[in-house]
Parts: C-alpha cells; structure tokens; sequence
C-alpha cells in the first residue's frame, strides 16, 4: 500500500507492523519512521492528510475461520480506528479479505468513522479491473472527511465484456508480467528454483494449463486427495496451473508451493519464483525483500498490489487536490498502519 500510494504523489510519514521482517523490507524501501511492535503499545499516532491500512485478515478469510481459532488479531481494526480518531485524517482507507465485509468488525470501522464525521464507501474491488495481472478480490472501505466519499473507477475490464466498455483496456495477463523473464530460473533477483523432488517433478508433468490436481493419475495423488472423487466438487487450485493469456488467481503466502494452489508456471514444470510472483502483485524488479524466499513469498502474498493501492491513491488524492495543476509537486503525507 504504501508504495502505491507514494507512486501516486504521496509521501510516507510513519508505518507500524508486528512482522520484523516485513518492517526491515519497508526500511530497504522507504526513508519514512517505521516502528516494529504491537500496535496496541503506540500511543501517539502523527497527523497526516492520509491514514491506510490492512487489519490482520486471518481471522476474517475461509481459511481461518474453518480453523475455528479465536484471533485476538480480529480485534485490531479497534487500534486502526484509535488513529483515525486520534489524528482525523482528511481520508482514510481499509483493505481486507471480501469476507471482512460480512464481519461485525467491518460494520464497526463504518459505524465509528461515520460518528467521527465521514462519509463512508465500501465494495469489493478485483484487482485486474485496475492493471493487476491477478484475479484478486478484495475489501475496500474508503471515507472522506469533507465530501462524498467514492470508489475508484476500473481502467481495465475482461476482455470478453470489452464491447461493453470500449474505453477502459483488457485486462493485464501472466504473459504480459512474467513472460520475457527466463523460462528457467536464472538466480537473479529471487528468480530462482525451489528444489522438488522426483514425485513432485511427475505430477507437474501432468498437469496441463489450467488444469489442477484433478488431472494427475490416481498413482500419483497425495494420500489426503487418493480418496477424493477427481469428478466430484472441491478445489481445483491445488496444485493448479496458470494460464498464459489470462490474469492469475490470487497470489497467497505460499505461492511457492504448487500444492498450496495455482501457482504452476503456465509452461514450465516447476512453480513460479519470487519474482514471478512479485511481478504479478506488480512489484516493480527494483523493489527489496527482506529474508528468506519463504519470507519474501509471505510478504508478498500478504501485500496489496501496488497498481491497486496506486489507482485508489490517485483517487483520494483527487479530493486532496494533488492531481490539480497547482498542486503539481506537492506531496501530501500518508500513515499506514
């Protein structure tokens, strides 16, 4: 989020995560105060124009909540809310996973900044309807202190509707993202190769593009899929392959691991790479992760995709005025926490 926003003329004052090594690659990244910790420990938030954030959204996704664990983490939209009341940004902005929306802890982030005096939108918006080469789905609530508050219209749309909106562009494919990298992993720049094993190897072997688990032969299914019927219903993202000419499905933490979901290269017999995968969160190749590939596939798959948080930036800064010509090369500050 914050490297959309600042993308979009912003500039970063402050950040806050509990995750150290997604706090060490915003400080490889950006010159801005970042604070590693809790927070509930923070008791001064700095007045900006502009306050974003992603409240932890395990507790919130499927995943999660068939886990049936009780996440303390689920209460933390009560911190964001602490800032918004603290500092009354001139907007805001909250980005989860589209079951958010159905969550008491959504109506209580609406409810609280309405009594604060905003105005407030919210929807799910799909990443590849703004230059994402990703199908990714996700919450977004906005509110405007002086005004009505909108959402950012779409600049690409599925191809097959293109005749229903001519003037937006299609949508941005695997092929656009990663296409000129080498097919193999050179090493450079996290482009590089997880080591499988032999069995891994043939089941890759047999999953054509955009097939999924259900093609592998019974020999080689995991002991937890022998038993399933491949005709009957259930995920067909384990193990799934991409396709080339179509954006992909939503990039996770573990994206490096194809049994954890569509995360075969669309020709290759292996899963994307690190870089692949930050291309298609769109990334830029100059951007730094900091730690392991498991970490740095973590925080990837954890992230906003810049084009998006750049799209919903250029929006709120329109109310700010910074894309007037006498605002030209005037930075408003932002708060990400």
């Amino acid at each position: 989020m914050s490297l959309g926003f600042e993308m979009a003329g912003f500039k970063t004052i402050y950040a806050n995560d509990n995750d150290r090594h997604s706090v060490e690659t915003f400080r490889l990244n950006f010159k801005s105060e970042v604070v590693c910790g809790d927070i509930r420990l923070v008791d001064e938030f700095p007045s900006a124009d502009v306050v974003v954030g992603g409240p932890p959204c395990q507790g919130f996704s499927r995943l999660g909540k068939q886990a049936n664990k009780p996440r303390h983490e689920n209460l933390l939209w009560r911190e964001y809310m602490r800032c918004i009341a603290q500092t009354l940004p001139a907007a805001f902005v909250v980005e989860n996973v589209p079951d958010f929306l159905k969550d008491s802890a959504s109506e209580g982030i609406r409810q609280g900044a309405c009594e604060l005096g905003y105005d407030v939108v919210f929807s799910i918006l799909n990443a590849a309807d703004y230059g994402v080469p990703q199908r990714r789905r996700r919450a977004i609530i906005i509110g405007r202190r002086d005004g009505r508050a909108t959402l950012p219209l779409a600049t690409h749309c599925d191809p097959n509707a293109m005749l229903l909106d001519q003037h937006l562009a299609r949508w941005v494919t695997v092929r656009d993202a990663i296409g000129n990298l080498p097919l193999e992993p050179d090493g450079l720049n996290r482009h590089d190769v997880r080591l499988v094993s032999k069995l891994s190897l043939d089941r890759y072997r047999h999953v054509p593009p955009g097939g999924g688990w259900k093609n592998l032969p019974k020999k080689l299914l995991p002991d937890c899929w022998r038993y399933k019927n491949p005709k009957s219903g259930g995920s067909t993202d384990m193990m799934g392959r991409l396709l080339w000419d179509e954006p992909a499905y939503t990039i996770r933490t573990q994206f490096i691991k194809p049994e954890k979901g569509r995360y075969l290269h669309p020709q290759a017999d292996r899963a994307i790479t690190v870089r692949e995968g930050a291309r298609l969160q769109t990334f830029p190749d100059d951007f730094l992760f900091q730690g392991s590939n498991f970490q740095a596939a973590k925080q990837i798959g954890n992230a906003v995709p810049p084009l998006l948080a750049t799209a919903i930036a250029r929006h709120v800064g329109g109310w700010l005025g910074l894309n007037s010509p006498s605002d030209r090369g005037r930075r408003s500050k932002f708060v990400e926490v």
